[in-house]
């Protein structure tokens, strides 16, 4: 999945997926193709279709243009076409669906609030376990 948008300042960004290993993050590039923000998180091996989502962050020479919003909306509107429940341990994650969580599941989104055992994956993944 890769996305053309366009950013509050007007340029043209691209949101992708890239699935790794363990890790796995929606990224934002500029045109030129540098990376400058990511949306982190890990499928759950016990349930297989929660995605945790535990890290977002965009370099802050790009604040102020609306990245990470963009991130979390097209995470979202992916999680839905993938039909997976998003699991906010991320707190702008966790924060937007504070927000906008019924506009979400109006779409037919579906999160949860996460519990000890996502924490656990989490941390786990983190420092390199399986």
């Amino acid at each position: 999945m890769t996305r053309t948008l366009t950013d509050k300042s007007g340029a043209t960004v691209e949101v992708t997926i890239e699935i790794g290993s363990q890790v796995s993050s929606y990224t934002v590039s500029l045109a030129d193709g540098s990376t400058v923000g990511r949306a982190d998180f890990v499928d759950s091996p016990r349930t297989g279709h929660d995605r945790i989502f535990f890290h977002t962050e965009v370099d802050e020479a790009f604040g102020g243009r609306g990245l990470a919003g963009l991130l979390v909306r097209e995470a979202l509107a992916d999680s839905i076409r993938r039909n997976v429940t998003v699991v906010p341990l991320c707190p702008v994650f966790a924060r937007h669906l504070k927000i906008h969580g019924s506009e979400f599941t109006a779409q037919g989104g579906v999160f949860r609030r996460p519990t000890p055992a996502d924490f656990a994956l989490v941390t786990r993944v983190a420092r390199g376990g399986a």
